[in-house]
């Protein structure tokens, strides 16, 4: 399905978050880093979006793993136009070919709720982090706020597909969007997520009138022998 929309993927973001969402990818770079991190691992990376904004605040080596080849092509255009340093490959994140405590931070934009699997896949990335390290989740958060939610429902369920559609020539793809959200966690149980993916401290921030989340969680140190 991604590789089918990538053409006008990042034009629709933009539209649907009134170019909101390259704000939260930088308030989630600068979550990510606020500790030194070096090495980061992006997820779910896309069209590397997060992945340039992470070298674009200073991580002098970011990997962008993604699932999507179609995705991978469109952000390896964007690594080369910026000679940012980013390397990019093809990985499911399920099953990340990285060994444990391999990176200081691992950031996921709008990714997480595609993946099968939350609670495996907050781990597998848990895994990955040194300890001290970052994980930060920026994605959508289903609306719990009574006033708003009936029209957030009629924007999500109703305008978004057709616009997405006409847009992308996908209707189906935009479908999948809102039923996406509506599935995934609410952010305080995604807290709890992660808290059981042995991160500690968990903290979050809503945005967006309470439609987005950043979570960050870090890893902590193994008590001493």
């Amino acid at each position: 399905m991604f590789d089918r929309i990538v053409r006008r993927y990042d034009l629709i973001n933009r539209l649907m978050s009134g170019g909101r969402d390259v704000a939260w990818r930088r308030l989630a770079a600068r979550a990510a880093l606020a500790a030194g991190a070096r090495r980061v691992l992006d997820v779910a990376t896309g069209t590397g979006d997060l992945a340039l904004e992470l070298a674009r605040q200073g991580a002098p080596g970011v990997v962008g793993a993604d699932f999507s080849r179609g995705m991978l092509g469109l952000a390896a255009d964007k690594v080369r136009a910026r000679r940012a340093p980013v390397t990019l490959l093809q990985a499911d994140a399920m099953r990340l070919p990285f060994p444990d405590g391999a990176f200081d931070a691992c950031t996921v934009a709008f990714g997480l709720r595609n993946m099968p699997d939350y609670e495996a896949a907050v781990a597998e990335m848990a895994r990955v982090l040194r300890p001290g390290g970052r994980l930060v989740i920026l994605e959508m958060t289903p609306l719990r706020l009574p006033v708003l939610r009936t029209l957030f429902r009629w924007y999500f369920d109703r305008l978004v597909p057709i616009v997405g559609g006409l847009i992308s020539g996908d209707r189906d793809a935009y479908r999948y969007l809102p039923r996406s959200v509506s599935a995934f966690p609410p952010a305080d149980e995604l807290a709890q997520i992660m808290h059981r993916a042995g991160l500690h401290p968990v903290e979050y921030r809503l945005l967006a009138l309470h439609t987005v989340a950043i979570h960050v969680g870090v890893k902590p140190a193994p008590p001493p022998a």
